[in-house]
């Protein structure tokens, strides 16, 4: 894949008031956003579960990181219990919108959320909620696995971490933060279908589940990956997201453009 400089993605050096006034703006635009919109959010929770699942994955919730205390890590679980709370069991009816975070509100300390780590412009900090990007970018990657429509999804800027012991393309998770980084998913069947998620030992479980025996299936992967040295010094990865689609007799059907990703390597391209 042939890819043009990406003038847009040079770092700048903001002052940590820029930021601020800048997080606060797009936080308040979004509250204006959620009233002046006509879109129907999902809100209500279906207890029982429906009877089909159409895809389940699970992640490992505490994994050794280099330059990061394992502190953060047993914190982030503390986060993402608190968190599940907000979206475990809810159910999308046909032509609502899932809002990640209009369903999981602020995080506050005052809620029970703890410090953990944070990813600010390609680098780790300590911040209150740290480690909930594990939880959307589960649900963003077993969405991608179903009719689902993704409608609001935002990439991460950094490449943080190597392939080692990756299990899914590079760039098929989604970045969150409150509230302004959303994750939006539509659905636009004629039957609902509800997100299930837990913490089973030490993973993360999501799935989707549906009242209809699904029609098809899906498998997800990269395409054009390549790597390029932006002008300004800094390598840049870049790959698109395409799924196969398949009827239950596993006869191929379709092959759908999903989402094209480009980030900034926090390591060296070379790295084994």
């Amino acid at each position: 894949m042939e890819t043009k400089p990406l003038i847009y993605m040079r770092p700048k050096l903001r002052s940590s008031i820029r930021i601020w006034l800048g997080s606060k703006f797009y936080t308040y635009k979004r509250y204006l956003d959620w009233v002046k919109r006509s879109t129907k959010f999902a809100c209500q929770y279906n207890h029982a579960l429906l009877p089909f699942t159409v895809f389940n994955h699970k992640t490992p919730t505490l994994r050794k990181l280099k330059d990061v205390d394992m502190w953060m890590q047993h914190n982030k679980v503390i986060n993402l219990k608190i968190a599940l709370k907000k979206l475990n069991k809810i159910a999308i009816k046909p032509g609502e919108t899932f809002s990640y975070w209009k369903l999981i509100g602020k995080i506050t300390k005052q809620k029970g959320y703890v410090d953990g780590m944070v990813l600010h412009y390609g680098k780790f900090q300590i911040g209150t909620g740290g480690g909930l990007c594990q939880l959307s970018n589960l649900i963003y990657w077993i969405t991608l696995h179903t009719p689902l429509v993704v409608t609001e999804r935002h990439r991460h800027s950094y490449d943080v971490f190597p392939d080692a012991k990756r299990t899914q393309p590079f760039g098929s998770g989604a970045t969150c933060s409150y509230n302004y980084l959303d994750l939006q998913i539509y659905n636009p069947t004629d039957h609902p279908y509800q997100l299930y998620l837990s913490i089973e030992k030490d993973h993360l479980f999501g799935e989707w589940r549906t009242t209809k025996q699904p029609i098809h299936k899906y498998e997800v992967y990269e395409k054009d990956h390549s790597i390029t040295q932006e002008y300004w010094g800094d390598y840049v990865r870049h790959n698109l997201i395409h799924r196969k689609v398949f009827n239950l007799d596993n006869e191929y059907i379709d092959d759908q453009y999903l989402t094209e990703n480009h980030a900034i390597m926090m390591y060296q391209p070379l790295l084994k």
